[in-house]
Protein backbone atom coordinates (compact mmCIF):
# COMPACT_ATOMS: atom_id res chain seq x y z
CA UNK A 1 0.00 0.00 0.00
CA UNK A 2 2.43 3.16 -1.17
CA UNK A 3 1.36 6.18 -0.17
CA UNK A 4 0.58 8.63 -3.34
CA UNK A 5 0.83 11.90 -0.86
CA UNK A 6 1.68 12.85 2.47
CA UNK A 7 -2.00 13.18 3.71
CA UNK A 8 -2.53 9.59 3.15
CA UNK A 9 0.20 8.61 5.49
CA UNK A 10 -0.80 6.77 9.09
CA UNK A 11 -1.62 9.65 11.67
CA UNK A 12 0.79 8.55 13.84
CA UNK A 13 3.47 9.87 11.15
CA UNK A 14 1.55 12.91 10.23
CA UNK A 15 0.87 14.24 13.63
CA UNK A 16 4.37 13.84 14.73
CA UNK A 17 6.49 14.71 11.83
CA UNK A 18 7.19 17.70 10.14
CA UNK A 19 6.28 17.85 6.44
CA UNK A 20 9.81 17.09 5.24
CA UNK A 21 10.04 14.58 7.52
CA UNK A 22 6.85 13.06 5.91
CA UNK A 23 8.65 13.68 2.51
CA UNK A 24 11.39 11.07 3.60
CA UNK A 25 9.24 8.44 5.14
CA UNK A 26 6.76 8.05 2.06
CA UNK A 27 9.48 8.09 -0.61
CA UNK A 28 11.29 5.39 1.57
CA UNK A 29 8.02 3.72 2.34
CA UNK A 30 7.34 3.29 -1.18
CA UNK A 31 10.46 2.39 -2.65
CA UNK A 32 10.98 -0.39 0.26
CA UNK A 33 7.42 -1.41 -0.76
CA UNK A 34 8.49 -2.11 -4.57
CA UNK A 35 11.72 -3.52 -3.60
CA UNK A 36 10.53 -6.25 -1.26
CA UNK A 37 7.17 -6.72 -3.32
CA UNK A 38 8.04 -10.87 -3.36
CA UNK A 39 8.92 -10.59 0.44
CA UNK A 40 6.08 -11.96 2.86
CA UNK A 41 7.42 -9.33 5.64
CA UNK A 42 7.10 -6.27 2.89
CA UNK A 43 5.00 -4.12 5.10
CA UNK A 44 7.23 -4.61 7.88
CA UNK A 45 10.30 -3.90 6.05
CA UNK A 46 8.82 -1.16 4.58
CA UNK A 47 7.84 0.66 7.78
CA UNK A 48 11.32 -0.03 9.39
CA UNK A 49 12.89 1.38 6.10
CA UNK A 50 10.46 4.36 5.57
CA UNK A 51 11.50 5.32 10.02
CA UNK A 52 15.26 4.52 9.60
CA UNK A 53 15.55 7.39 6.55
CA UNK A 54 13.67 9.42 8.89
CA UNK A 55 15.92 8.96 12.14
CA UNK A 56 19.07 9.44 9.43
CA UNK A 57 17.86 12.87 9.01
CA UNK A 58 15.83 13.67 11.90
CA UNK A 59 15.99 13.29 15.80
CA UNK A 60 13.58 13.72 18.48
CA UNK A 61 14.07 16.31 20.57
CA UNK A 62 13.62 16.75 24.74
CA UNK A 63 10.96 19.05 23.67
CA UNK A 64 9.31 15.66 22.12
CA UNK A 65 9.29 17.24 18.81
CA UNK A 66 11.39 16.04 15.71
CA UNK A 67 14.53 18.36 14.24
CA UNK A 68 16.57 17.84 11.09
CA UNK A 69 20.33 17.20 12.24
CA UNK A 70 22.74 20.34 12.10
Amino acid sequence: MPYASNHALPPSVRHHLPPPAQDIYREAFNHAWQTYALDPRREEISYRTAWAAVKHRYAKGEDGEWHAHR
